[in-house]
């Protein structure tokens, strides 16, 4: 149990608990239940209520009982095989952004299970410019994942181990 990734870990739980009580207040105290339903929150950023029967970018919709299990098969694979990488992960700033994206996905896939679609509900615009679809805490989270391992990956280099010199 020692080498278990605390931090990712950590941040994964963390994440799926902030993103599964914020839609509860969104869709519960806040009454954000039905297509349409929107609450101003700032000029640039809005709650609205968007149920998202696909995946990124409206891509591989669910739009039948069976693809929607499908999905949450196919997602629930892809948020065991981070959790995998992340127990075999040695760098901790890689475990907290493995951590992010397994988090995000786990409370994607319990909405998928619960409701049939995920609950998204993050409109940030500029008048009628908007850089992003609405999204929820879970799809950010797993955005700065990826974009953490990706930059990572790209532009830091690991300083090698220091090979020992034999006294030979």
């Amino acid at each position: 149990m020692a080498n278990l990734p605390k931090r990712g870990l950590v941040t994964a739980l963390a994440l799926f608990l902030v993103d599964q009580v914020i839609k509860w207040a969104v869709t519960g105290p806040m009454g954000l239940r039905s297509l349409g339903d929107v609450r101003e929150i700032m000029p640039i950023f809005n709650l609205r209520f968007v149920p998202n029967y696909g995946i990124s970018l409206g891509l591989l919709t669910a739009d039948s009982n069976a693809s929607r299990w499908a999905l949450v098969a196919m997602t629930g694979a892809i948020a065991l095989a981070v959790a995998f990488w992340m127990t075999r992960e040695r760098n901790p700033v890689d475990q907290v952004a493995l951590g992010c994206v397994l988090g995000g996905a786990l409370g994607n896939i319990i909405d998928r299970v619960r409701f049939g679609y995920v609950v998204d509900f993050a409109d940030l615009h500029f008048g009628e410019w908007r850089p992003f679809l609405v999204f929820n805490v879970a799809d950010a989270a797993i955005t700065i994942g990826v974009l953490v391992l990706l930059a990572r990956a790209l532009l830091v280099r690991d300083r090698p181990a220091p090979v020992e010199k034999s006294n030979a």
